[in-house]
Formats: C-alpha cells, structure tokens, sequence
C-alpha cells in the first residue's frame, strides 16, 4: 500500500500540471488518480494505524520532492544542439518546469487534508472500534477533500494556467466533488480490503494510537 501511494502521489504532480478542460468544468490530469491516494489513506490509518498513516505522508513528500531534484537535473544536463533536441528540451522544460509549484501545492494541501482525515479514521476508531467503519470513512472523506482541495487548487493554480477566480472556483469545486464522488462510489470495495487485510495481517491488533 505505501509503495502505491507513493508511486500515485509521485505520477498525480505530473499529470497535475496539465489544465483539462471538459466543457465548463476546469480540472487537471491527474483528478483520476488523486482520490486512490485518500483511499490508500484510510486503509493505512484503519489497519496499521496513525504512526502508519504519518510514515506514509512523509514517503509521499520524499517521492515528490526526490521527483523534482530528478527533473530539475534532467532539465539542466545539456542537450544535442540540433532542431530535434532543442525542441525535446523545450517540451521537457514546458512539462517538467512547472512540477515542483505542483509538488509544493501538493506538499501543503496533501498534508493538512491527509492528517485532518487520518485524524477523524482514528479518533473514531478509538471511539467506536471496530464498528461504523463506514462512517468514518465518510466523515474523513469530506474534511479531508475539502481542506486538500481548497489549499493544493489555490497554489497549483498558476503552474495549471489558471487565471480568473471563476476558473479557480470550478477547479476547487470539481476537485472536491469529484474525489468524494470517487470515493465514496468506491468505499464498498474499500471496506471489504480493509476487512479482508485485518483478517489476514498478523500484526492488526497491536497497533497503538
């Protein structure tokens, strides 16, 4: 689970700093991949615990900050001087440029919005332990998205190429709406891999809050 989280959370700064626009809505490359880096979350915090869930934040930060040191060393090392490799460097500084406004945005929405729903999954797993797991998870899904979305979409927003207050609001909103959406149509399959994993998982059951 951590080394898929850290793969998507390293791909979503990529694809992220792409705009996608389908008809009104202003959105960017990664909003499919986004949410199944909550879900992961909270299978995290459910089983192993907030330590866990903490571990797994920080290797995520540590995937993307190495991510841009690799791009930015990409960018700089010389390139052929011929019409074919000019235009590859151009379009690698064009993709890749941006990456790391997308990876702090990323680094500071991801943070507050992860730990505020690792928070709610284990406080209200100390409270009703191993009942309501599905309102946890949707408790945590919509503090969690809305504070991720609000903080990554205001300082991603220039490295996108957004310009007005009117394509920044569509963007927080259908970032919002759509990683709740996803996860929640996903929380059945969500509940029985957490299920599934507790059963199965030796250590599940010694964890400490």
């Amino acid at each position: 689970m951590l080394a898929a989280l850290v793969l998507i959370v390293v791909l979503s700064a990529i694809g992220a700093s792409k705009g996608v626009v389908f008809g009104p809505v202003v959105t960017d490359a990664a909003f499919f991949m986004f949410p199944l880096c909550y879900i992961l979350g909270d299978m995290i915090t459910e089983i192993y615990g907030p330590q866990a869930a903490r571990r797994a934040i920080i290797a995520g930060f540590a995937g993307s900050i190495f991510s841009v040191i690799i791009y930015s060393v990409i960018i700089v090392l010389p390139g052929f001087g011929d019409d074919y490799g000019l235009a590859k460097q151009q379009a690698l500084e064009v993709a890749l440029g941006p990456v790391w406004v997308v990876v702090l945005a990323s680094v500071c929405g991801y943070l507050a919005g992860q730990s505020s729903n690792s928070f709610i999954m284990w406080r209200g797993k100390k409270r009703h332990q191993e009942s309501r797991l599905y309102q946890r998870l949707s408790s945590a899904t919509g503090v969690g998205e809305a504070v991720d979305s609000i903080i990554f979409c205001t300082i991603a927003a220039s490295a996108i190429g957004i310009s007005t207050v009117g394509q920044w609001a569509s963007y927080t909103f259908f970032g919002f709406l759509w990683k709740v959406l996803v996860q929640f149509a996903l929380m059945p399959v969500t509940g029985r891999v957490i299920g599934w994993v507790k059963a199965h998982e030796p250590s599940y059951g010694t964890v400490e809050g």
